[in-house]
């Protein structure tokens, strides 16, 4: 009696049902990807070859498959949630196992010591810094926002490209005097700062001489170890500077500047420009962690409370030829394996990689009304598998029942 195939719906349909209750049981998973149960038919073999009149022995799930199409992205306002728009993985470390495994869920956090971790505890990994603060995409690191707060870096180089006024004319009041404008024409300021990171007040005064003009320099109103005049520039009759040398440097009583340059300053009519091409300087103070951001390119940046901005690293993405041969470890986690491939690593917006949306995060992608739907199909096989059972009982009821 045909019993077999009944069984056979049976156990197809309810496994059919688990796959379905499970995609919408993880309808509010961030990153979930939805299954789907596929069946084969079942055969008896026959040792004497194909049969006009084989009859199949019913139904078997041959595959649960894994639809990595893309779930919509929701705003969070959590810069370390990071929605993938796309195709590919983040590569996540276990730190006790070294197990490395790959999500699509991107609610990521910090742990004491700044490294990023997974919504289950991994690391997240990318693409350190070197020396000079570039990414370097050799190898693969355990990305880390720092703790601690960004070292000063004392005042080295400094740039004064001003324009002096041509029609200035020297001035009538001598000797020079930081406290009395009548004996300088001009003044400009700018912040520098020592080893330890405090700041100070730096100020070059011109004066304007029969052959051009000397440059007073002075910090927080303290004269330099050498003595003023610093130096004296000259321009030629279209107004560009002729003096060398055009960089000097200068010592100052706890601290010194390797290069003071003077390469832009022009002698043009017209007053007074402190913006052309202006003022600068490449120290800064201490610095603590004030936000911190991720690009769509995967750069995650820190800003400080100095105002400085510094590179951390870059994320890693990882894409595999078989995406669908991946197994599932759960917590939205897979691992790679030989149906899947090895891992293709790269960064955001490389090849067939998608960019990255922060404080974003990627829903589910399934689907509650086509799920309810499905859910009301397999409720009828498996009805109507219950319904072939029963009829094949009575069948056989009325075969015993005859005499």
């Amino acid at each position: 009696m045909g019993f077999q195939q009944g069984l056979s719906g049976l156990d197809a349909a309810s496994k059919n049902l688990d796959v379905i209750g499970n995609n919408v049981a993880n309808a509010n998973t961030v990153g979930f990807k939805k299954a789907t149960a596929e069946f084969g038919d079942v055969y008896a073999r026959s040792l004497v070859g194909a049969s006009d009149t084989q009859i199949g022995q019913g139904v078997s799930v041959t595959n649960v498959s894994q639809s990595f199409t893309q779930g919509n992205v929701t705003i969070t306002g959590n810069p370390l949630d990071i929605a993938i728009n796309g195709t590919g993985f983040y590569r996540t470390v276990d730190t006790s196992s070294g197990q490395v495994s790959y999500t699509r869920n991107g609610q990521f956090h910090t742990d004491k010591n700044g490294f990023i971790l997974s919504a289950t505890g991994q690391n997240l990994t990318g693409y350190g810094v070197d020396s000079a603060g570039k990414v370097n995409t050799a190898v693969l690191t355990n990305l880390q926002i720092p703790v601690n707060d960004l070292a000063p870096l004392a005042t080295t180089n400094t740039t004064f490209g001003i324009n002096l006024d041509a029609a200035a004319t020297p001035p009538t009041t001598t000797p020079f005097s930081n406290t009395n404008s009548a004996t300088f024409n001009h003044s400009v300021s700018e912040q520098v700062y020592d080893g330890t990171g405090t700041a100070h007040m730096l100020t070059n005064y011109y004066v304007r001489t029969a052959t051009g003009w000397d440059v007073y320099s002075q910090v927080d109103g303290n004269n330099p170890t050498g003595g003023n005049p610093l130096t004296s520039l000259t321009f030629n009759s279209n107004g560009q500077l002729t003096s060398s040398p055009s960089k000097v440097a200068v010592a100052f009583g706890g601290m010194s500047i390797a290069s003071m340059d003077f390469t832009g300053t022009t002698q043009y009519g017209g007053g007074y420009n402190d913006t052309a091409p202006g003022v600068a300087q490449d120290g800064y103070a201490t610095g603590r962690l004030a936000s911190y951001s991720v690009g769509t390119d995967g750069i995650v940046t820190a800003r400080y409370s100095n105002g400085r901005t510094a590179t951390l690293g870059q994320i890693a993405m990882a894409n595999f030829k078989a995406p669908e041969g991946l197994q599932s470890i759960g917590g939205n986690q897979w691992v790679e394996t030989s149906n899947s491939g090895a891992p293709n690593l790269g960064t955001p917006g490389m090849g067939s990689f998608g960019l990255l949306q922060s404080s974003a995060v990627e829903q589910s992608n399934v689907d509650l009304s086509q799920e309810l739907v499905n859910m009301i199909v397999a409720q009828r096989s498996y009805q109507a598998n219950a319904q072939t059972i029963k009829t094949e009982d009575t069948i056989l009821q009325t075969l015993v029942s005859m005499r």
